[in-house]
């Protein structure tokens, strides 16, 4: 006795669904909507537009009038930004997802136009989650946390090439002098780069508690510092006073940006992970 199987029709979750395979200098994107004329049928369209703002804006207003009712983009380095935010300013829902999700079928054809094709059917289908997108204050503030601790990094690399430069002249500054950059340990370097050789003397700069350490200072600062080594401690001091200045300005600026940024709300016991704008929980992306 046969069996007969009914196949369900699965309804596409979104009717208008667009999707864009980004490039560095173009993007190809596919457009899946329902034809007029063929109900049940869908009409496909691809096409390359640039990477300009003008070009984004003109694809923002195609997208509008075609009545897209999500646009979906995969995470590509950095070059997803620009095409999200324009196309969210003109008012289309954009979603991005993290690459991992929207791999291709191993075996087939791997090429732009079918992976916006490919893109384009999941997304109408309801098979892609969106990533967190942080909104803007968020984003500039990570950029400011980002930058400043780039700069951190970059002031210590110099910090510790100044430590060698001492080292190499045999000025074992560092040995006595618990913080080389405090106030005591900056006077006898810009006295060495000023041209002061006397360890008597630059022992003299000594502040606060560093000032009962004279004779030993006066021991860790005899060696052979040399013209050379003044003009090569100078330059790693200046890039340590110019990085000094611009984490300073960072720091103030992330301050006004704490100031303006509402902190989130808690979920309530039991209510489980706060979802994000897009509904996805998993950790998002800048």
């Amino acid at each position: 006795m046969s069996e007969e199987e009914v196949s369900e029709v699965v309804e596409e979750l979104v009717a208008r669904a667009a999707a864009i395979d980004i490039a560095k200098a173009s993007a190809l994107v596919c457009t899946r909507v329902p034809d007029e004329s063929r109900p049940g049928r869908r009409v496909q369209r691809t096409w390359t537009v640039g990477a300009d703002t003008a070009a984004i804006l003109e694809l923002g207003d195609h997208l509008r009038c075609l009545g897209i009712e999500r646009v979906v983009m995969e995470a590509t380095g950095a070059y997803w930004k620009p095409y999200l935010y324009l196309l969210e300013s003109c008012g289309l829902q954009c979603w991005l997802v993290n690459a991992r999700d929207v791999k291709n079928v191993p075996g087939r054809p791997k090429t732009d136009k079918l992976d916006a094709v490919w893109l384009c059917k999941l997304t109408e289908r309801g098979m892609l989650r969106a990533s967190f997108v942080p909104p803007r204050e968020i984003r500039e503030l990570r950029d400011l946390t980002r930058t400043r601790a780039v700069f951190i990094r970059e002031r210590t690399r110099h910090k510790q090439r100044a430590e060698k430069m001492l080292e190499d002249a045999q000025i074992k500054l560092s040995s006595v002098v618990t913080d080389l950059f405090g106030k005591s340990g900056r006077l006898m370097m810009d006295a060495l780069i000023s041209g002061e050789r006397s360890p008597a003397v630059l022992a003299e700069l000594a502040c606060g508690r560093l000032r009962g350490k004279k004779e030993a200072l006066a021991l860790a600062l005899r060696g052979g510092f040399t013209e050379h080594h003044a003009f090569m401690l100078g330059q790693l001091l200046q890039m340590v006073d110019t990085l000094d200045a611009r984490i300073n300005d960072i720091t103030v600026r992330i301050e006004g940006h704490l100031s303006r940024v509402e902190p989130p709300n808690d979920p309530r016991p039991g209510d489980g992970a706060a979802q994000t704008p897009h509904g996805d929980t998993r950790p998002g992306l800048l």
